[in-house]
């Protein structure tokens, strides 16, 4: 089968950063489902594996976590599923990955496609919603169907992470929600996926928030950057608030900060359920189907920011660039083999 991968970790400006391969298709295990990939997205952490994991010697890795595909054949003990449905998710770190055409994946981190979204559209979503559906309701806990008359400061609000949890605290929660952009157009983006009030993370954010009258928030999740910001965050939250975040500070964070006003601080890993194998795995495929019917429903939209072409070295290069520049705004998304 055709896929992408590398050889050697490095920069991506390097030739041979990304390489056309081809390899052999994998066999399921009883609980996988072979997918034909029909359609991917990038993420940072694509990015991050590639610069930062030496493939073993002589090997090369595939990397690639989102996709949106068919079911073209199952495990004896598979029963979620059948061939010929159309599915998406966000894999597995310890496995080979999506950027390619055939693709082994255990059922239980699988859900159905939603039905109004193309492939390219759908594969935009799987990473970031579990990313930001448990950082929101399962780290943070804000409340469903709740929450008024709080706040939420999302760090970062127009990435890909931020694009769906704004959309799911505005739509699912009663929380005020403040996102933070620095870009006109970003802004915009943000402000049109529903966030109540926007604010600039290039400029001190105490001032900011005092101006739209929120001067304290019970929730922060930081998307990016979170050393750089980590004083003013703390400074932000009301006592006995949550601070969550995905990223990893280069620089380390003191926790003693957060005694004073018994602030309590959650890491996201959305990875960390297949990882670990978690006994509530199937927590993901359940996930995946609510939001699909929310999808559908017309609740959230998609959050495609720019479809590349077809899946390939080259154009996955560029999006490996592109999310490095840090410019990025929704989703890079790449659709179907030549």
């Amino acid at each position: 089968m055709k896929a992408v991968g590398y050889r050697a970790n490095g920069p991506i400006d390097r030739a041979d950063a990304l390489l056309d391969l081809v390899v052999p298709a994998p066999e399921p295990g009883p609980r996988d489902l072979l997918v034909e990939v029909r359609a991917i997205s990038v993420n940072p952490v694509d990015a991050k594996v590639r610069r930062n994991a030496a493939p073993p010697p002589g090997e090369a890795r595939i990397l690639g976590y989102d996709a949106a595909g068919v079911v073209r054949a199952v495990g004896r003990d598979v029963t979620l599923f059948a061939p010929g449905d159309e599915v998406w998710y966000a894999g597995d770190i310890g496995r080979p990955g999506t950027n390619a055409e055939w693709h082994a994946v255990d059922e239980r981190i699988v859900g159905r496609k939603p039905a109004s979204l193309s492939f390219a559209d759908a594969a935009a979503l799987p990473l970031t919603a579990i990313t930001a559906w448990e950082l929101l309701f399962d780290r943070l806990q804000a409340p469903r169907d709740g929450g008024a008359g709080e706040a939420i400061l999302v760090v970062g609000a127009g990435g890909g992470v931020g694009s769906i949890l704004v959309q799911l605290a505005r739509r699912l929660t009663g929380l005020t929600v403040i996102g933070t952009a620095s870009r006109a157009g970003t802004r915009e983006w943000v402000r049109d996926l529903g966030a109540h009030h926007i604010i600039d993370h290039a400029q001190p954010l105490q001032p900011q928030l005092d101006a739209i009258g929120v001067p304290q928030v019970r929730y922060v999740a930081s998307l990016t950057h979170t050393d750089a910001h980590y004083d003013a965050l703390v400074h932000a939250l009301a006592p006995q608030g949550r601070l969550g975040l995905i990223d990893d500070p280069a620089t380390p964070l003191d926790v003693m900060k957060l005694k004073g006003k018994a602030l309590s601080l959650h890491w996201e890993l959305m990875f960390t359920r297949p990882m670990h194998r978690t006994p509530d795995m199937i927590e993901q495929h359940r996930l995946l189907d609510a939001v699909a019917d929310l999808v559908d429903a017309g609740t959230l939209r998609a959050t495609t920011g720019e479809h590349l072409g077809r899946i390939d070295a080259a154009n996955l290069r560029r999006a490996h660039a592109l999310i490095e520049s840090g410019r990025t705004r929704g989703k890079l998304v790449l659709e179907g083999f030549a």
